[in-house]
C-alpha cells in the first residue's frame, strides 16, 4: 500500500472512528469506490489502534481516577463509588465483544471485503441512531450505571465488530435508549471501546509478526496508526461538541445515504 493511502485511510479512520457513521465501514466503502485494493483487516485494526490512543490521550486523567477507584473498591471490597461503578461497568461490557470477536472473526474477516455488506450494516446503524433519538429519555448520567446497562451497551459494542454498523453509534444509541444524557452515553462509549480495540490491535498485530511482515508494510502501518491517532484526537473533542447541540439525526440521514447509494449502484 502506497503511504498517501496509509496517511489518508488513517485520517479517514481517525475521523469517523468516534462519528457513530462505522469507520470501519469506510475503510471498506471509501477504498471501493476509490479503486484501491482492500486494507485488509490489519490495516482496519492498526488504525483503531491508533484512534484507541487517541481517546486514553483524551481522558487520561479520567482513566486514572477510575483505575484509582476500581482498586479503592477491591480493597474495601465495596461499591458504593461512582466511579468505581463506572470503571467496572467498563470491564464488564467489554465481555460480550471480546467473546464474540473470538468466536465470530473469520466472518467477520469476510465481511471486511465486501462493501455491499458494509453499506447494509450502514443501514442499520441509521436505523439504530434514529429509534435512539426517537425513544431515549435522556434522564440518566453515567455514574447511575448499573451491571446490566454496561452488558447491554457492551453487546451493542459486540454487534458493531461487523464494518458497517458504527462502534460508537452502536453504543451511544443503547446508552440512549437505557435512559442516559447523550454526553454520559458518549463518554462511556469512549471510555468502553480503550480495552477491546487495544485487545484486538495487539492480538492482530502479534499474528502478523508470526507471519512475517515486509519492512516497507511495518512503515506504512505506523504512518496509518499516527495519521489515525491525531485525527482521532481531534475528532473526540468535535464530536463532544456536536452531539450536545445537534443529536444523532445527520449521521443517521449521512449512514442511509451512503448505504443506499452503494447498495443500488449509484455509487462504486
Amino acid at each position: 500500500m502506497p503511504l498517501f493511502q496509509a496517511i489518508l485511510l488513517g485520517i479517514l479512520q481517525g475521523a469517523t472512528e468516534f462519528l457513530p457513521i462505522s469507520s470501519s465501514g469506510h475503510l471498506v466503502i471509501i477504498p471501493y469506490l476509490l479503486g484501491w485494493s482492500d486494507p485488509g483487516l490489519i490495516m482496519d485494526t492498526i488504525l483503531h489502534l491508533g484512534t484507541s490512543v487517541a481517546v486514553i490521550l483524551y481522558f487520561w486523567q479520567d482513566i486514572v481516577r477510575l483505575v484509582k477507584a476500581a482498586w479503592r473498591s477491591l480493597h474495601d471490597r465495596a461499591l458504593v463509588d461512582s466511579e468505581a461503578r463506572v470503571a467496572w461497568a467498563i470491564m464488564i461490557g467489554t465481555i460480550p465483544a471480546a467473546i464474540i470477536g473470538f468466536l465470530l472473526e473469520d466472518t467477520f474477516e469476510r465481511w471486511f471485503g465486501m462493501p455491499k455488506a458494509a453499506a447494509g450494516f450502514l443501514l442499520g446503524t441509521a436505523a439504530l441512531l434514529i429509534i435512539s433519538e426517537y425513544l431515549g429519555t435522556r434522564e440518566r448520567t453515567i455514574e447511575s450505571i448499573q451491571w446490566q446497562d454496561a452488558l447491554l451497551i457492551g453487546l451493542g459494542q459486540a454487534m458493531a465488530i461487523a464494518p458497517g454498523l458504527s462502534r460508537s453509534g452502536s453504543t451511544i444509541s443503547a446508552g440512549l435508549l437505557l435512559g442516559y444524557h447523550r454526553e454520559s452515553a458518549a463518554r462511556f462509549s469512549f471510555l468502553l471501546s480503550i480495552p477491546i480495540i487495544l485487545g484486538s490491535g495487539a492480538y492482530q498485530f502479534l499474528k502478523v509478526l508470526r507471519g512475517g511482515m515486509q519492512p516497507t508494510q511495518i512503515t506504512t502501518l505506523i504512518i496509518g496508526f499516527i495519521a489515525a491517532a491525531v485525527t482521532g484526537y481531534l475528532a473526540i473533542a468535535i464530536l463532544l461538541a456536536l452531539i450536545k447541540r445537534q443529536g444523532l439525526w445527520p449521521f443517521a440521514l449521512y449512514c442511509a445515504l451512503l448505504g443506499t447509494l452503494v447498495l443500488t449502484g449509484v455509487v462504486g
